[in-house]
């Protein structure tokens, strides 16, 4: 018996690993946005930064293990092989849906997982000794479980929420108000005071109140307890001369080592909270199996209130599990990647929205509008526009060329996301209050764009509804998490003391199939979106520039239609209703992108050379048959998808057949025009248009073979509609490529 509980405590050692894995790679995005968005650090520094504060952030996590020991759950009600059954069902039950959530790229909280994970199995746990138990009754259930502990943690990740996002809004529109966005005048006049600030309170708050619970701590303890405003003002002094020195000898703004310093206690701060996410359970179950293992007393009848009792931290696991996290950051392919949710929800300039809006986000928008109508009739005129004068932004002369060099938001903005998203972390560190970095993070980051006018007439409603649908993801994290945890704990409880092992070994099988299918799953989906063409912005300011470029878009549009419409057919001709989904999909993703362009034809006219004006015409013609071949392609694909997916009768075999003629001459043609196209061999584009008439007069004989089976055979309303809405649309597609072709021949004669 003894031995499988040694495999049961190995087993939560290596999932602790990829805990920390699965974890790191979520999370890293929280602490490296403001500066990779900021553009003031070069990305490897960036990276070489945020590692040294992971790795020394580790060992500030010592006095947080005791929130999984006994932050959610009474240890001492429970006996020692029910506590086993607990932390299982808890790893394997967080890192499955951690891997879930960043296979699916949706936003997620590793603290809110761990919490609502130790919940679930610990409600299950206490639910079956109750139902056991003829002397209780479920209203006991709380003798099990800490409700005061939990309830104030889920309170403070809640009110944490508000918290950030209210803060983030003033400081950073206090901030506005001081600097403005011309901040390189006034930055040489008060940036030592403001770096000096920014960098006395993340020393303050992140070193002194991270060292608690450390045991380097207690070496201090006497010189800084009592001394706090000392050591404030000494601080703020040291920094201020620091911040003079600096610009005087590097002639750069202070503002790049705020950010620096920043990233560095942002990701200080994450590795001290957040580490308990990922081995506080792991660690319980050694600490339980220790005591448990000294004891001589029968799995099942050993209590654990011992775990009530303080535990040293152990400096070696951390830094073990410090220089986990530093290599996850560095290998992870996710980790890596810039994380465009936050990035684009607080980006200062218009670009692609990734949310689409709802009838909640419009709702907040009009009533925000409405209060700022009424807030502007209050307040005078003349402070109306002091205030107004205050959020003018510059004018940037830089080439279109160049456009993707301009960053997302300002070193003031970053600075101030760093700074106080850095203090509510460490402030809920040193309260041993685990909360949710990923959403004290982006909330800071959302409450300091809307402080900044970000969020402006043309992409509020997005922005919102983007905010929505993160806090949207909380509350799914939780019940997820909840339900998953609990439904493993009863599934290994019902294995009873000889077969829950097996239970196990049966579950972590499972979690493994589980978590490679993901891995080549998301990495078959990464490299084919490498794989995959996409469509780029115009960036010429002349007529044969928007020749050039718009040739790889037709290009790429004529390719990808080929095999979309090549790949409808098929799944029609054999009733495969996920092959015509996935079909409709790359039909949504590829009509998307020519609404991008769509979307930036106010800037490409803005940039056009003043004698090049007539290129503004060619390019939204362009862009106007692009999108006729979209449109035609998406109703080709989503009514066959229906009729597939809503079980009418399949086509017959003699249009399976005529439709295949069809696809094999139309593919052929649509492969020579990709080629011209993406060759720039334009002669070629006669001997295409002339192909027109037999291409009609293909599609032309198969819509009159199609009337005289109706009049004689056909008897499927259903089949001989969709047969004629493809035959259609497929004789609109090719007009609307011939339409293209013939653009190219009148501009290249």
């Amino acid at each position: 018996m003894d031995n499988l509980y040694i495999l049961m405590v190995g087993a939560l050692i290596v999932l602790a690993v990829f805990d920390i894995i699965v974890g790191v790679s979520n999370d890293a995005v929280n602490f490296l946005n403001s500066a990779i968005g900021s553009k003031a650090i070069n990305f490897r520094t960036i990276m070489i930064i945020a590692s040294l504060g992971i790795f020394i952030g580790a060992v500030y996590s010592g006095g947080l293990m005791e929130v999984a020991r006994k932050g959610i759950f009474v240890p001492g009600q429970f006996h020692f092989d029910e506590i086993m059954v607990i932390c299982m069902a808890v790893m394997i039950a967080d890192i499955l849906l951690l891997d879930f959530f960043n296979t699916l790229g949706l936003p997620t909280s590793t603290t809110v997982s761990i919490v609502f994970n130790l919940l679930g199995a610990a409600v299950v746990m206490a639910i079956i000794k109750i139902t056991g138990n003829d002397s209780e009754t479920l209203a006991d259930i709380w003798t099990y479980i800490n409700s005061e502990k939990a309830l104030e943690i889920i309170g403070g990740i809640l009110l944490s929420v508000v918290i950030a996002f209210s803060i983030g809004a003033i400081v950073q529109y206090i901030s506005r108000l001081i600097f403005t966005f011309n901040y390189e005048k006034k930055i040489k006049n008060f940036g030592v005071i403001f770096g000096g600030v920014a960098l006395a309170a993340i020393t303050y708050f992140i070193f002194m109140k991270g060292l608690k619970g450390t045991p380097q701590y207690k070496e201090i303890k006497g010189i800084l307890e009592g001394n706090e405003i000392y050591v404030m003002i000494g601080s703020f002094i040291f920094w201020t001369v620091f911040s003079y020195v600096f610009e005087k000898i590097f002639k750069k703004t202070v503002l790049i080592v705020v950010i620096g310093v920043g990233t560095f206690g942002l990701a200080l701060a994450f590795s001290g909270n957040d580490l308990v996410n990922f081995i506080g359970v792991p660690m319980m179950g050694w600490h339980s199996f220790e005591l448990w293992s000294k004891s001589g007393i029968a799995a099942s009848e050993f209590l654990m209130g011992d775990l009530d009792k303080k535990v040293p931290a152990e400096p070696v696991i951390l830094f073990i599990a410090g220089a986990i996290m530093v290599v996850t950051l560095w290998t992870s392919k996710k980790a890596r990647t810039v994380a465009d949710t936050e990035i684009g929800l607080s980006r200062q300039d218009e670009g692609k929205e990734k949310f689409k809006p709802n009838a909640l986000s419009r709702g907040v928008v009009r009533g925000v509008t409405v209060l700022n109508n009424g807030l502007r009739a209050i307040l005078p005129k003349g402070t109306l526009d002091a205030i107004n004068s205050k959020f003018e932004k510059p004018l940037i002369d830089l080439p279109r060329s160049k456009g993707y060099e301009l960053p997302a938001f300002d070193l003031i903005r970053a600075s101030i996301n760093l700074v106080v998203a850095g203090i509510l972390i460490s402030i809920a560190t040193s309260m041993k209050l685990p909360l949710s970095t990923t959403y004290v993070t982006f909330m800071v980051a959302m409450g300091t764009s809307l402080a900044d006018r970000a969020w402006g007439r043309e992409s509020a409603v997005y922005r919102v509804a983007g905010v929505l649908n993160v806090i949207g993801g909380w509350f799914f994290t939780a019940f997820s998490a909840f339900c998953a945890a609990g439904t493993l704990a009863f599934l290994i409880h019902l294995g009873g003391p000889e077969g829950r092992f097996g239970v196990v070994a049966l579950l972590l099988v499972i979690a493994a199939v589980l978590l490679i299918r993901n891995y080549l799953s998301h990495k078959k989906s990464s490299e084919a979106a490498k794989e995959e063409s996409n469509l780029s912005k115009a960036e010429s300011q002349t007529i044969q520039g928007i020749i050039e470029e718009s040739a790889d878009n037709i290009a790429k549009t004529v390719s990808r239609t080929n095999k979309i419409y090549s790949n409808v057919l098929k799944g029609l001709s054999k009733g495969k209703v996920k092959s015509l989904k996935k079909s409709r999909q790359g039909v949504e993703k590829l009509n998307d992108e020519v609404d991008e362009l769509r979307s930036n034809i106010f800037y490409f006219i803005k940039n056009l050379e003043e004698t090049s004006l007539h290129g503004s015409n060619l390019y939204i013609q362009i862009l106007g048959y692009l999108e006729d071949i979209t449109q035609s392609l998406e109703y080709i694909a989503k009514a066959s998808y229906k009729h597939v997916n809503n079980n009418h009768k399949p086509l017959r075999f003699n249009q399976i057949r005529d439709l295949q003629e069809i696809d094999n001459k139309l593919s052929e043609f649509l492969d020579e025009t990709s080629v011209a196209f993406s060759e720039r061999n334009y002669d070629k584009i006669d001997i295409l248009i002339s192909k027109k008439r037999e291409l009609y007069d293909n599609v032309t004989e198969k819509i009159q073979k199609q009337v005289e089976r109706t009049r004689t055979e056909e008897s499927s309303p259903k089949n001989t509609t969709l047969y004629f809405g493809l035959l259609l649309e497929t004789k609109d597609l090719i007009e609307e490529i011939m339409n293209l072709l013939e653009l190219y021949s009148t501009e290249n004669t």
